[in-house]
């Protein structure tokens, strides 16, 4: 294909688009799939069961679908999937997964996904999200929608954050992080919600009312965990607009195990 630079590399058996445009030195393996409308930089390396889909940016030198970096790993046929319209910006590295664990490291559709970024074995991204240059994940993260990282921060493996949580510079995440709220620092505070991110996605006035009430019961009023999650629940009795906010907070307390971030 033209669009294919003549010093790539690609190995039998790859599934490529003809649409897909391929710069000089990448090398790309056999069990790779690319989707149509995908740019993949200069010396790319491309490797293992990965499967990418359509209309993604990929820049120079990044490493997507090597081998997990967990010693328990021993070539087991694992794999990486990632959605549409994502940027990836130059040395990033997505590991593939681990048996133990399912096996898959998935990443959905229109990240923005800043230079150096690290997605270890097994962490799952939603949507929509922003990873700063430098940003760490470690094995079996869950990020969801909507999510702000800021650059040069680390997140403990099994980690989850939350749908529309911002995550300030330099930050050190070894907790849960519920959605809506904003935290930073090492050891990680608490800082507030994230107010301007909701604005920007057009939450009604009703509905952030609702959530700078979950917060202030959260981290406001002095209140144990389970006290504040039973007051949250009883939320959507006056404010139904926000029934699908309350439900997004109560499922992410009841999944979480390593303790909320405070």
């Amino acid at each position: 294909m033209s669009n294919i630079h003549p010093t790539a590399i690609i190995a039998d058996g790859a599934r490529i688009d003809p649409s897909v445009t391929v710069g000089p030195y990448a090398v790309i393996g056999p069990q790779v799939v690319i989707g149509p409308g995908c740019t993949v930089g200069a010396h790319c390396v491309i490797e293992g069961r990965t499967t990418i889909g359509k209309d993604n940016r990929i820049f120079q030198f990044a490493s997507l679908g090597a081998d997990p970096q967990d010693k328990k790993y021993k070539g087991e046929d694992t794999e990486l999937v990632i959605g549409d319209r994502n940027t990836v910006r130059e040395f990033c590295t997505f590991n593939r997964g681990v048996p133990g664990a399912g096996g898959k490291t998935s990443i959905g559709d229109d990240n923005w996904i800043m230079a150096y970024t690290h997605i270890a074995h097994d962490c799952h991204v939603g949507n929509h999200t922003t990873m700063a240059n430098n940003t760490t994940l470690a094995g079996h993260v869950l990020i969801g929608d909507w999510v702000t990282v800021g650059g040069l921060t680390g997140i403990h493996q099994f980690v989850k954050i939350g749908a529309h949580a911002m995550i300030g510079f330099s930050s050190a995440v070894s907790q849960d992080v519920p959605p809506f709220m904003t935290v930073d620092g090492n050891p990680l505070s608490v800082r507030g919600l994230n107010a301007e991110g909701l604005r920007r996605r057009g939450f009604s006035a009703g509905r952030v009312a609702v959530i700078k009430q979950i917060h202030r019961l959260m981290y406001r009023q002095g209140l144990t965990l389970e006290a504040a999650r039973a007051a949250i629940a009883d939320l959507p009795v006056a404010h139904p607009e926000a029934t699908a906010d309350v439900a997004l907070v109560m499922a992410f307390l009841a999944s979480s195990s390593r303790g909320i971030a405070r």
